[in-house]
């Protein structure tokens, strides 16, 4: 069966100027259960995160001024919004969410995360309205427990993940590996194991030929035993921070290249749904739902 994290935690409210395109995060199941995609048996609750998995990625030194609401000014400004509370419960939600999601996706082969994919989180500072890492979290609890030996993270998001490069960036058994906006936020960009840069306006054709180029024989020369997909729609035309020219339907073929490729090859897959800025929040929606229903019929 296909598993999803979602909580109502996930829409706790934002500040104002941040609450569009928070929506999604309630939209999305509802439009799965709607279509017939989903039932909400494929929904599952996750709880808060322990201190000792965030350890294995975050210093204690950042976790504990998190916890005590005291980053500094100069610290808290990256992030984009005020911290509280309430903010920092929803990061542990959604970290758990995607621990709990690669257990589903050992059994089942995919599972998904509709928050997360929180990728300029570093180990001693957040930025970017990510203050912990969700995938990095995840695969050094596959790492630690010894569920995995290697790891692939493919970041699809328009945006550089700079925390997640810099995280796994003297570790050998992680590959990182980057498609964005060459001129497109973090500005100071991270090294990932591969990044690949496509200047603004680039559409369908050549993202896709690019993906298919290099994605594929990276998977057969790393051989990871498990996969971290960032399948972020902030590559649409329409996204207000993308600056690329995607379509819903070569946003979906993306999502059928790197979901093929893992059942092809029977590695199991997480999926996190990070960034998507359209003007419509319809698009933004429909976008999203197009890889949980991609997931389900490769997979199942």
């Amino acid at each position: 069966m296909l598993k999803i994290a979602h909580h109502s935690i996930y829409n706790h409210p934002l500040p104002e100027n941040h609450r569009f395109p928070m929506e999604k995060y309630d939209l999305i199941p509802k439009k799965l259960i709607e279509k017939g995609i989903c039932k909400k048996e494929n929904f599952f609750s996750p709880s808060i995160i322990s201190s000792e998995n965030i350890l294995t990625t975050h210093s204690a030194e950042y976790l504990n001024k998190l916890e005590s609401l005291s980053l500094t000014k100069k610290e808290s400004r990256p992030i984009g919004f005020p911290i509280s509370d309430e903010l920092i419960k929803r990061e542990k939600i959604i970290a758990q969410g995607t621990i709990n999601c690669v257990k589903y996706s050992l059994l089942n082969g995919i599972s998904l995360n509709i928050a997360g994919g929180t990728h300029h989180a570093f180990k001693d500072r957040g930025e970017g309205f990510c203050m912990l890492n969700d995938q990095a979290i995840a695969a050094n609890y596959l790492l630690t427990n010894r569920l995995a030996k290697k790891i692939m993270i493919i970041d699809l998001d328009v945006h550089q993940g700079n925390g997640t490069a810099s995280i796994f960036s003297e570790n050998p058994n992680v590959f990182t590996l980057s498609f964005h906006g060459k001129k497109n936020y973090p500005f100071k960009k991270e090294k990932s194991d591969l990044d690949f840069e496509f200047e603004d306006g680039t559409s369908d054709y050549e993202y896709l030929s690019k993906l298919i180029e290099i994605i594929p024989d990276l998977i057969n020369k790393f051989k990871p035993d498990f996969i971290f997909y960032l399948s972020g729609v902030d590559v649409l035309k329409n996204d207000k921070l993308g600056r690329l020219s995607l379509s819903i339907n070569g946003c979906k073929k993306r999502d059928e290249i790197i979901i093929s490729l893992c059942k092809e090859r029977n590695i199991p897959i997480q999926i996190s749904m990070g960034g998507g800025y359209s003007e419509s929040i319809e698009e933004i929606t429909l976008a999203h739902c197009n890889t949980y229903s991609t997931a389900k019929e490769i997979f199942f």
